[in-house]
């Protein structure tokens, strides 16, 4: 919306803007630019599936709060958990370690909850341990939580290009 002014002799336009950010320039060795264009594949690959998390945990977090008891619930819980492995299990399969730590970490992104959150949330605590004591043997933590102005800045910066479809 555009608003005017007029006085005696001269006439203002006015404009809101949307929020613009502004990062400065950054120069990259040529051993960090491999690295901060490994990165970008990585998260290229594995941003839409956390998004997709994002939205599932969204969508079906209603419906097992509705759930009258916890038979009820862990049984449709099961039935998503097919769903989900069925349609995604054997991409998932193929991504690489690191592209796993970041998904745990956009995951958290996207729903404000760590991976091991997440499970004891929706598969019980014991379910959540297991989990975790497997992904301890992989390597990976599934309690990490996503630190966009720490450690994670990178990703958080790939992401944000992502969302403005710079990348």
């Amino acid at each position: 919306m555009i608003e005017v002014y007029i006085s005696a002799k001269d006439t203002s336009y006015f404009m809101m803007l949307s929020e613009v950010e502004i990062f400065g320039k950054v120069k990259l060795t040529t051993e960090e630019q491999k690295q901060y264009n490994r990165l970008v594949r990585h998260v290229l690959k594995v941003y839409p599936y956390a998004k997709l998390a994002g939205i599932k945990f969204r969508e079906y977090q209603p419906i097992l709060d509705a759930q009258k008891s916890d038979r009820e619930r862990k049984k449709y819980m099961k039935k998503i958990e097919d769903e989900l492995w069925t349609t995604y299990g054997e991409e998932i399969k193929k991504l690489t370690y690191t592209q796993g730590q970041i998904l745990i970490k956009l995951i958290d992104r996207e729903t404000g909850k760590s991976g091991h959150e997440l499970l004891q949330e929706l598969r019980g605590k014991f379910r959540a341990f297991f989990y975790q004591g497997f992904a301890k043997l992989w390597g990976y933590n599934l309690k990490v939580e996503y630190d966009p102005s720490g450690e994670d800045w990178m990703i958080e910066y790939i992401v944000q290009k992502i969302e403005r479809g710079e990348l």
